[in-house]
């Protein structure tokens, strides 16, 4: 697959999409994320979509020209997390923006706070590595943390709320 020149800014997720065969049932969220990615690391909307289409067009079933349009109907700023959650071939760790934050791990907020992981409860421990490590210092709420990982809303809400009372989440 001969590709225009593209920015990447070291966010692997794109040479990994690209460089995959898509089975069909990858097709859309793979192309639909790869448009954004670009997009996000600074490549012009019609270069974006070049690329896009040149990668659709190399698969054995390629995506309607229909299909395609609607991958390009706007523009979203995905996050690492969703980009794993809808994509589960991505491997993060081939990538520098990723390996930027494990190398910046020493500001994380389980690290930051050793001293005083003791004296929490294992769901305000839980609550604390999935913001850490799954969302990446990511902002989310609640819902989606609920969402994420099966727990009752209220008790993560309460957990949460207690991490903040005890100073350890802003």
């Amino acid at each position: 697959l001969i590709l225009p020149k593209y920015h990447d800014k070291g966010v692997s997720c794109i040479n990994q999409i690209l460089d995959k065969i898509l089975p069909v049932g990858e097709r859309n969220n793979s192309l639909f994320i790869l448009y954004n990615l670009l997009l996000q690391n600074k490549n012009e909307k019609d270069h974006s979509k070049k690329i896009v289409i040149i990668k659709n067009q190399s698969l054995s079933k390629p995506l309607t020209d229909r299909e395609i349009d609607n991958l390009f109907r706007k523009g979203y700023n995905l996050k690492c997390s969703t980009i794993r959650e809808r994509l589960p071939f991505i491997k993060c760790d081939r990538c520098k923006k990723f390996r930027k934050g494990l190398d910046e791990m020493v500001g994380s907020i389980l690290i930051k706070n050793i001293r005083e992981l003791p004296k929490i409860t294992n769901t305000e421990r839980g609550i604390l590595c999935m913001l850490d490590v799954y969302f990446s210092g990511e902002k989310v709420s609640v819902n989606r943390i609920a969402e994420i990982t099966n727990m009752n809303y209220q008790t993560i809400k309460k957990a949460i709320d207690n991490l903040r009372g005890k100073g350890i989440l802003k």
